[in-house]
This record gives structure tokens, sequence and C-alpha cells, in this order.
């Protein structure tokens, strides 16, 4: 039985406010906490209607002081838009309040636009390529300090918060392989590269003082109901978000709406059975024979899962009829 994780875009709905994200994303958290999930990670992304979790790490302590045992963290943090000292000292901080219960997920995209990404680093220098050298710079922040080192990280020198590689590309598996850390694959929305990527990184990789044998958490998307009517109808609420994100009209998540599916022409809905081609959608019987199949096919180490619902009672039961197929699998 794989372990199943959480990933939360504290997502605004229509009509809500991030302050009401918030309190749901609290609330899943817990709930989820008590359904056995292992992980519950936060995605940074900035200058989205949608998504209130820009301000990752605030966020990523909100749901740990609320938790107990759950491994929160982020996924992920987008490197090139920090400096690394910065994200040691706020996830050394993090893990000196809730030791052994952080993560630290990174990825070199910038989660948002371009406009966007120039008023968050104040020119657009940074190179994506540096990705590595920052990741190397960041893990060192965390060791212990060396006699003379000028920079440290206090806190977070010393203190053992893992260190994740994010990617939907070959890129993200080759580095992960390289640095002998375990590789997270955003699945549930870039699935192309997918296979692909999971073998480069299973053949590629280095033991580390982190992890001695490769370690791959894919993305999921699950959208369960009691009837697999209402969970096509709960699933278009992210088939339209992502519509209007491709079409450059993002906003809050919007409501269901029936026949949305049928509705679209041809190119657009090739679109959504493209980006999210890596779901469930169904009853809890369905649901769980999707899941078995994708672990079957991946034979990842472990699942992050999605629900991207209007309703916050409909996204719990999501959730727990995920981790419902979990344990009967």
């Amino acid at each position: 039985m794989i372990p199943f994780s959480v990933l939360d875009l504290a997502p605004i709905v229509e009509g809500g406010t991030a302050a009401q994200s918030f309190r749901r994303t609290l609330d899943l958290a817990q709930h989820a906490e008590t359904w056995g999930y292992r992980r519950f990670w936060l995605a940074e992304h900035h200058s989205l209607l949608g998504v209130a979790s820009a301000a990752t790490a605030v966020l990523i302590g909100h749901v740990a002081n609320g938790t107990k045992t759950l491994r929160v963290g982020a996924g992920g943090i987008m490197l090139p838009n920090h400096a690394p000292l910065v994200i040691a000292e706020q996830f050394g901080t993090l893990e000196s309040l809730y030791p052994g219960r952080i993560d630290l997920g990174v990825g070199r995209a910038p989660g948002t636009d371009p406009t966007t990404s120039r008023a968050l680093r104040r020119n657009l220098a940074t190179d994506p390529d540096d990705f590595p050298n920052d990741v190397a710079e960041l893990m060192a922040y965390f060791r212990p300090a060396q006699p003379g080192q000028a920079v440290r990280a206090v806190p977070g020198e010393g203190l053992n918060v893992p260190i994740w590689i994010l990617g939907s590309s070959l890129f993200g598996a080759q580095l992960a392989a390289a640095m002998g850390l375990p590789y997270a694959f955003a699945s549930l929305f870039a699935p192309a590269q997918m296979m692909q990527a999971i073998e480069l990184y299973r053949s590629l990789f280095r033991p580390s003082e982190q992890l001695d044998k490769p370690y791959v958490m894919l993305g999921f998307n699950v959208f369960g109901a009691d009837e697999e009517g209402q969970a096509h109808y709960l699933a278009t609420s992210m088939q339209q978000a992502f519509v209007n994100l491709r079409t450059g009209r993002s906003g809050p998540l919007p409501p269901p709406v029936k026949g949305y599916l049928e509705s679209l022409p041809a190119p657009a809905r090739a679109m959504l059975d493209d980006v999210l081609s890596c779901s469930a959608i169904g009853t809890p019987e369905q649901v769980q024979a999707q899941l078995r199949a994708f672990i079957d096919r991946t034979g990842a180490d472990e699942l992050i899962v999605t629900s991207q619902i209007f309703d916050h009672r409909e996204r719990l039961r999501s959730f727990e009829i995920a981790a419902e197929a979990r344990e009967s699998l």
C-alpha cells in the first residue's frame, strides 16, 4: 500500500475570499491527517485570482500549527523567484517550529507570467539554467556550518529539511537523479513526458546522504462522488479553470456547469483530454480502479492527490474517497 499525500492550491472560488480559502485549507489538512495522508503540500503561484498560496511558507506554518502529525511542505517553492538563503531561513524557521514535519520541494518555473516575474525579482537577470546551482546553494545552507563560512542560515544550518526536485520535463528528472534527491513529477497537469521522466530518473539515480535509492511521487487528480454523474459534474470546475487559463481568462475557481464538456469545441476537449489524463473521475469503485491502473502503469512510490472542486464539502468527500481507495488497493 503506497502512501498518498495532498496537493492544495488553496483555491479561491467565485464569490469567495482568500480568508475563506485559508480556513478551508486548514480544514482539509485536518481531515487529511485523520484519513491517513502522509503529506500536505502547498504550491507557489502569483497573480492568479483563483490561487491563494502565494506566500507559501506563511501558509505552511498556518497548516502545520493546526495539525499534529502530518508532514507539511511546499510543492513547491519556485526557486528562481528567491535567493536560496531566504528560503533556507524560512524553512529553517518552519523546521525549528515543527521539527520532523517540514518538506521543501523546489522547481525552476516562475509560477506566474513574465510581468509578475519581473515584479517579484525586480529584473529577469536570473537564468533558469542556474537552478542546479541554486539548489546546491540551498542544500549547503542546511548543512552544519564550516569553519570561516561567511554566510549562514540561522535558523537553518544543521537541520534536516528534506529537499525534493519538482518538474514536468526531463530536466528535473536528470537533476534529481544526479543530486540523489526524491523527484515529484507534475503529471496532474503536464503528463506528456511522465513515463520517460520516470525511467530516466530511475536509470540515472545516484545515491546521496538524503536518499539511497530513487523515489518518485506523481501528481494525480481525483474527482470522486457517490454517483458517477455527480463526479463528472464536479470535475467541470477544474476543466473550466484550465480552459480559462489557456485562453488568458484565468480567475477564481468557477462553479460546475452541466454539459460543459459537450459545449466545448474539439480542440479544447482534446487539450483537456491531454493535460488532465492523469485523473480519476467517478464513484468510489471507479476511483479505486483508476488509481490502481495508474499505480500499476507507473510504479509510483507515492501519489500526491489534488481535487479542485468548487464546493468544500464535495471536495472533502472526494479526498475521503481517494483515501478509502488507498486502503483497498
